[in-house]
């Protein structure tokens, strides 16, 4: 599990294609300190296992069900990352539950530069705006953010200088693919209430 707060940015170093699945190796010095195999790091948001930790890197498999659903079907070396590590049970938890199980990718559709902070406006794939609710949490390529506006396709978050400058939002340009997780509580949810009205009760 993790929190969406961000530990380092971090760099991909090298993908190598598989069949329906890729090998990465990012660099990360800070989240692979204490790493070791088999530990679990979000790389922009995507729940991934260490398997080879090193010399300030880490390498990580990636299936093809990932890479579907997520933006690393794209990362290609010099891609920036936002990278934490799992949380530690009884740490603070300083942002909201993240799995690190990507429900889909939305895409930049709008930046507004406000003095002290900026909009960022996302187009949602898949219907998952029935999971997003004005003043609820979502991840944002691992950060988690609070959701100030939503409509049918999109939703609109405000972003602060820290999180601009500390994680690759601050970075992500109109037409730029983010991935996303929903607040999972909404999914449970959903599936109970399907289930009980399916129910007849």
């Amino acid at each position: 599990m993790f929190t969406g707060i961000v530990e380092e940015v971090g760099e991909i170093v090298d993908v190598v294609a598989q069949e329906d699945a890729a090998r990465l190796r990012v660099r990360g010095p800070l989240v692979t300190s204490d790493a070791r195999p088999g530990d679990s790091i979000a790389v922009n948001g995507v729940c991934l296992t260490v398997v080879d930790p090193g010399d300030g890197e880490f390498g990580v498999d990636v299936m093809g069900e990932t890479l579907r659903r997520s933006s690393l079907a794209g990362a290609t070396g010099g891609s920036r990352v936002n990278l934490e590590r799992a949380v530690e049970a009884g740490a603070r938890l300083g942002g909201h539950i993240v799995q690190g199980h990507v429900d889909g990718t939305g895409t930049v559709v709008e930046r507004t530069e406000h003095e002290q902070w900026t909009t960022v406006r996302f187009r949602v794939t898949d219907g998952l705006t029935r999971y997003v609710v004005e003043k609820g949490s979502i991840a944002v390529d691992g950060v988690s953010l609070t959701v100030t506006e939503v409509d049918d396709e999109t939703f609109a978050v405000g972003l602060i200088p820290t999180t601009l400058r500390e994680t690759t939002l601050g970075e992500r340009e109109v037409g730029s693919t983010v991935n996303l997780e929903v607040d999972v509580v909404a999914k449970y949810v959903e599936r109970l209430m399907g289930a009980h009205a399916g129910s007849g009760k």
